[in-house]
């Protein structure tokens, strides 16, 4: 692609829409708003931007489609698949600013706000109300609610609440031509014309600008249970998801995590401990929730009769809010502490189901074939698995030429078993090149089309989703 280069005259005209200290080309911002937590990458932008209401934003873009300049947005770079990289430099476009609560409508059960809050902050704010925002990926103290828009997030309550598209209503968005529009209506229900709401969610920033986000909130549940179930079998942990919907109950949460992931978070964090025995490969973090405790109780009594049918050890019942909060610490920092532990690339793969036992092998035997080892957890509910490849002894030409054929055998075989290539994460800079293994030439077309009705010169965070 052919860009314009920023230069002296533009950061001129920059400064004058947004003021002074709303652009910056020092290095070290530079360097800093030029990675996220996708492994190592760096693509260093020419200068940073950071709006602070739609009226600049939407002039700084409008700037930037005329004189052909890559704008590539971002919350607070948290992603996992470079969807934030300013991989052809341009501006970075930080919604940093953009980071109030505009409304709480507690008779309609909807919230609107502002791209740049704080995911945990926004739930903490609905809370205090008695309501409630499920999805809650795991960097939601760090995570910003416009960049779960982008990339459509989950978590573990997406099994039974659903992802960030389930709540997500309307949108005020900035087009790459500078353009405001509302993509939809404030109502639950809306059938006319196309749903552009939707259709924005998950588009990982490539049609525009997300600058108001209204929600739908439920109530808050008043109660929950919370359960780890150990498995001596890996697989046998995966089969047990499966049998647990088949009773009619469905868990707030359905974690799995492979023995390796549990052991390398408590050494990553001392005081996030659980029994774990010789025996032991893989947990289940169950949790249920809802407005009746004893029905709560009655339900967790049955699916602990139910997985006594597996080679199982004894199930641990969490007794207090304190032990609830090291548990779902202890998950929600395996990511982190398998990041720290070794070079890695994480896949972000999702299957129904009843599929994961067979996922799971497959990863098991391309880690034997190809010679790396891997590490699984991930939202087993909803069939969302997240392998974490470990570089451990592989040489760099194995891990550079030999893996890329590895993840590709892998998504094929996603696919084969009904699924796909990323249930979370996204696309972005990384995962780009194997989207035609989910994707015919006929469906990307229509993606790539769409892409040009939205940003026909291209500017808009260019360089992702399509390979």
């Amino acid at each position: 692609m052919a860009f314009t280069a920023v230069t002296p005259a533009h950061i001129l005209h920059f400064q004058s829409l947004l003021g002074a200290d709303g652009v910056f080309t020092d290095l070290p911002v530079l360097q800093q708003y030029g990675h996220d937590e996708t492994e190592d990458f760096l693509f260093t932008p020419e200068v940073v931007l950071k709006p602070a209401d739609v009226p600049a934003l939407q002039a700084a873009v409008q700037y930037c489609h005329e004189q052909g300049i890559p704008v590539t947005p971002r919350g607070a770079g948290t992603g996992l698949s470079g969807g934030a990289l300013p991989v052809y430099g341009g501006v970075l476009l930080s919604m940093e600013k953009f980071n109030r609560i505009l409304h709480i409508d507690e008779r309609n059960l909807q919230v609107t706000v502002e791209p740049g809050v704080i995911t945990q902050e926004l739930q903490e704010a609905v809370k205090a109300k008695g309501l409630h925002y499920p999805p809650d990926p795991a960097s939601r103290g760090s995570c910003f609610i416009g960049g779960n828009v982008a990339e459509n997030s989950g978590g573990p309550r997406a099994v039974k609440y659903g992802v960030v598209k389930d709540y997500v209503i309307n949108l005020e968005m900035v087009l790459p031509d500078g353009n405001v529009i509302w993509t939809g209506a404030n109502t639950l229900k809306n059938a006319t014309g196309y749903n552009l709401t939707q259709l924005v969610v998950g588009s990982e920033g490539t049609l525009g600008i997300v600058t108001k986000i209204v929600l739908r909130l439920v109530a808050y549940p008043k109660h929950d249970v919370l359960m780890l179930v150990p498995f001596k079998k890996a697989e046998e942990a995966c089969e047990a998801v499966s049998a647990i919907f088949r009773t009619g109950i469905v868990p707030s949460a359905l974690e799995f995590m492979e023995r390796d992931a549990i052991v390398w978070t408590m050494q990553h964090v001392p005081d996030a401990v659980v029994p774990l025995t010789g025996e032991t490969q893989a947990h289940l973090l169950i949790e249920l929730d809802g407005q009746y405790e004893d029905v709560l109780f009655r339900e967790a009594e049955q699916l602990s009769e139910l997985v006594q049918q597996y080679d199982i050890e004894e199930v641990l019942f969490a007794d207090s809010a304190a032990q609830k909060e090291a548990l779902w610490k202890l998950r929600r920092r395996v990511g982190e502490a398998v990041k720290s532990h070794s070079i890695y690339k994480e896949e972000d793969t999702v299957v129904p189901r009843a599929e994961l036992p067979l996922l799971l092998k497959k990863v098991k035997d391309l880690g034997q074939q190809y010679g790396f080892t891997s590490v699984c957890y991930g939202h087993a509910g909803d069939g969302n698995l997240h392998v974490n490849i470990i570089k451990g002894n592989m040489d760099d030409a194995a891990w550079t030429d030999r893996l890329p054929v590895a993840i590709a055998e892998l998504f094929e075989a996603v696919v084969q078993l009904g699924g796909t290539i990323s249930g979370e994460h996204g696309i972005g800079w990384v995962q780009k090149r194997y989207m035609p293994i989910a994707f015919n030439e006929v469906q990307m077309g229509l993606m790539k089309q769409i892409k040009q009705v939205f940003d026909p010169k291209g500017i808009m965070n260019p360089g992702k989703i399509f390979p």
